[in-house]
């Protein structure tokens, strides 16, 4: 899809009862890669949490170029911490069994990326990333209340006991959950900036601050062909971010000349991208001390 058709008018797609029938929706609309679909997804998403869902899906497939059709979520954390020592889920031979916080799409997910431990006693843990059917026997999804940010994207607890899935090569931390927190930032951004430019393309927003969006779309797409596992990539992930913060005020003044419906979806949602601004934080950190950056505060007089 040429940036003319991504730039230009867009039909949003109507509100579906099922997330799945939305998500095979914007599927069919044929997106190139896992970046033009969470751009993509911004602009058809009649919500900021449909475009969230998008960049999140979009994500899942720039990890996993292999992925099935279907909603997917990568559930890694327990009792909030996220370390593989602190993990307690366990793989055995070709099932597993444990506990997870958060399945991303609730009982909407059709399968699961679940990073397992499988070292030998007496090891150093060790991570295996391992494919779940959710629909598998010993397979439960706990549904959770609706969260304060994007409400209509819902979201579970996962249970697993002995539950039947497939490996997937290479190691669980290094390979697949430690850059998705990147990925999933990067398309996520990308998803909730293109569903304001589209926004601002119905409303008529001032030219200056719709360049401005698709500048950060374009800067977006460059990130996207990089490694996540370079430094370079999050240094320019957080001036992609930096950009989009200096555009709030414009953004509230041009939300609040339209309807009332875009400024309280908006002022609702923003929130997710604030989510994981520490870990951002320290990514950034450790980037810039790779290649020389100044640190945050240290200006030589």
């Amino acid at each position: 899809m040429r940036w003319h058709d991504l730039l230009g008018p867009q039909q949003r797609l109507p509100q579906f009862a099922a997330l799945d029938d939305w998500f095979a929706a914007l599927r069919a609309q044929d997106a190139a890669d896992p970046f033009e679909l969470a751009v993509l997804g911004g602009r058809v998403s009649i919500t900021p949490g449909l475009a969230f869902l998008a960049g999140y899906q979009a994500a899942l497939r720039r990890l996993w170029p292999e992925a099935p059709d279907g909603l997917g979520a990568l559930c890694a954390t327990e009792n909030r911490r996220l370390r593989p020592a602190d993990m307690q889920t366990r793989l055995s031979g070709q099932q597993v069994s444990g506990r997870k916080d958060f399945v991303t799409g609730g009982p909407a997910a059709n399968w699961l990326l679940v990073p397992a431990r499988d070292e030998p006693t007496g090891d150093s843990p060790r991570l295996t990333l391992c494919v779940v059917d959710s629909g598998e026997l010993g397979v439960h999804v706990e549904i959770g209340p609706p969260l304060p940010v994007v409400p209509d994207i819902p979201h579970g607890r996962l249970h697993l006991e002995s539950a039947p899935c497939r490996r997937l090569h290479g190691d669980g931390w290094d390979d697949y959950v430690k850059p998705f927190r990147t990925l999933e930032d990067l398309h996520v951004l990308t998803a909730l900036v293109s569903w304001l430019y589209g926004i601002g393309l119905e409303e008529g927003w001032p030219q200056r601050l719709q360049l401005q969006l698709a500048g950060i779309l374009a800067g977006a797409a460059e990130c996207s062909r990089s490694s996540p596992a370079d430094a370079a990539t999050h240094l320019l992930l957080a001036s992609l971010s930096l950009q989009f913060d200096t555009l709030a005020g414009d953004i509230d003044v041009a939300l609040g000349n339209g309807p009332a419906k875009w400024r309280q979806l908006w002022h609702r949602d923003r929130g997710v991208l604030q989510l994981a601004r520490a870990a951002q934080a320290k990514r950034l950190a450790q980037a810039a001390a790779a290649v020389g950056l100044t640190a945050e505060g240290d200006v030589t007089e």
